[in-house]
Order: structure tokens, then sequence, then C-alpha cells
């Protein structure tokens, strides 16, 4: 197999997996652009992105820009773009003797944008996976050279999906990267009739709507978990806040009980929504960590009566 030479642009946790393999791999890595380190966190202190830091523990040569397009990029075989969070222009996608290919975390034409992962559980589907594509002018619209499908679970979370996706874009990636070395990669155009937005999100995304059915709830809170994760106040019938706390996990359960308003805990325990009650599974208490609900219900109070309300 032919060994190439490897521009890796990529920002995000999501391109780990694949730089890491492509490390390991026949193939040599010339060149990694990230964006510039950023304040981050609570403290604000200037933070490499989870790129540039692999990069520098592994001693592979970082560009850190605001603009890749400015830079003066090396001779190389193919770009790989994951996760970047730049326009790149034609100049510089040609620039490789093959040109650049881009990992998305959708089965293209299906959402493309910025939050293919999370609208994709928002949205109830069963199946999500990667596309490798050539990359193009117009976003995540480039041919498609290899596409993977994994079944989202019944309960899974964006950020659980989210790593599932990043493990299996490796072999995507290194196939497509050994076909194009061997000159018998092939390519499709996307059928333009199904393309749809994945547009990006918000902290205001995560407002949950009690009076919604249950299963669209239920979906909210998994597809906006970790960020911008749904942040609810508990109060008592007095309108006294209790405690604060993110929610992680939920499903949906039928139940015709009318005696709750939408957003109070049952008898049973759920939630009630303007269809059907959510069944909470997990949640993230403020500061602490994300754990099952019986372990929370052991230290604060849920009982029926309570009222969920949604925070920014």
């Amino acid at each position: 197999m032919s060994s190439l030479r490897i521009i890796f642009a990529g920002s995000g946790e999501f391109g780990l997996p694949t730089l890491r393999a492509l490390l390991a791999s026949e193939h040599q890595v010339v060149q990694v652009v990230t964006q510039p380190d950023r304040p981050a966190g609570r403290g604000r202190g200037v933070t490499a992105t989870p790129v540039g830091q692999f990069a520098d523990q592994a001693a592979v040569p970082c560009v850190r820009t605001g603009n890749v397009n400015a830079e003066v990029l090396p001779e190389a075989d193919l770009m790989v773009v994951i996760a970047f969070g730049q326009k790149i222009s034609q100049q510089k996608v040609n620039h490789p003797r093959l040109g650049s290919v881009n990992l998305h975390a959708s089965r293209l034409p299906r959402y493309r944008g910025a939050a293919p992962i999370n609208w994709a559980i928002l949205n109830g589907d069963p199946i999500s996976g990667n596309s490798v594509i050539r990359l193009a002018d117009r976003m995540d619209a480039g041919a498609i050279f290899a596409q993977s499908s994994l079944t989202i679970g019944e309960v899974e979370t964006a950020g659980e999906l989210h790593d599932r996706l990043a493990r299996d874009g490796v072999d995507l990636v290194l196939k497509v990267a050994a076909d194009l070395a061997a000159g018998i990669a092939t390519e499709q155009p996307q059928d333009e009739s199904q393309a749809t937005i994945a547009p990006k999100l918000s902290r205001e995304s995560a407002r949950l709507d009690f009076s919604r059915p249950a299963g669209e709830v239920a979906r909210r809170i998994r597809g906006l978990y970790p960020w911008p994760g749904c942040r609810v106040k508990i109060c008592d019938a007095e309108g006294t806040e209790l405690s604060r706390l993110r929610l992680v996990r939920a499903r949906a359960k039928e139940d015709d009980d009318d005696r709750w308003l939408p957003g109070e805990i049952t008898s049973v325990g759920t939630i009630r929504a303007g269809r059907g009650t959510i069944e909470l599974l997990e949640c993230q208490p403020d500061g602490g960590k994300p754990m099952p609900i019986e372990a929370y219900r052991r230290g604060h109070r849920w009982q029926a009566g309570l009222r969920l309300q949604s925070i920014d």
C-alpha cells in the first residue's frame, strides 16, 4: 500500500481517533492545522483545542491559526478535515495532490451543518452514521466516497453517539485514504433533493417545554447532553426553589393520568408532559457528576406535586 503525506485539519475531539490512527498507520502526517488557543472553562484560561493538545503531546508539527487560507501549507498528497471549524478556500482544498476529504457525522445529504449528531436524536432517527466526502465549496455538499450506518440507542445521549461515531469514522477514513493512494477510489454525487440542514445549537435550544409530547421532551434531553444541556429547577407547590440539576437521560412513557400539570412529578415519580410522561433515568446536580435518578432521590426531594421548570 502506498504511503501518503497527509495534512490533518481539525479542532474538536471528534477527529482525535482518526488522527491517532493516521499517526499509527503507514501514512505520514506532515502537518496538523487547528484553531488558535482560546479562553475556556470557568477560569477562562487560554486553552488549546483537543487536537492542538494531542498534537503537542505526540510531537506532531502543528499550526494554530484563525485563518488557514493565509497559511503556507507543506507539500502533501491529501488533506483530511474533521471538525475543523473554518471555511477552507478552494486553493487550499486543492493544494494536496489528491485534494481534500472530510469526515462528517451523518449519512449525507441528510443533516448538513454544525450539529448533525444532536439533530438525529432530536428528530427521533433510528439510524445515524458517517460520511467521507470530497471537500466542496458548499457546506457538506461534496461527492461521497464512503458511508457507514449505526443504530441509535433507545436512550443514547448526543455525547455517547458522538463518541461512537468518532471511533466509527476511523476505518472509513483509512479505507478512503488507501483507495485514493491506490487510484481506485470512487465518489458519488449527493442527491440534492434529499438534503436537510442541522443548524448550530445555542443555550436557548435547551429550554424545555413540558407541555409538549413526552417523546419530544425526552429526545431533547438526550439530544442536548452534554452541551448545551437541559437545566431545570425543582420547585414546591408554593414556587420555592429546592434544587437545580441538568437532565441527562430520559425516555417517554404512555400515561393517561391527567391529575398532574405539565412539569409536575407524578405519584410514580415520572414527569408529566403534554401527552404521556417522562421517565428520568439520569441527572446531574449543579456542581456534581451525572448519577442515576435513584441515587439523586436518596439525597434530594422528589415527590408527587413538585414541579420542574426549565432554566437557561
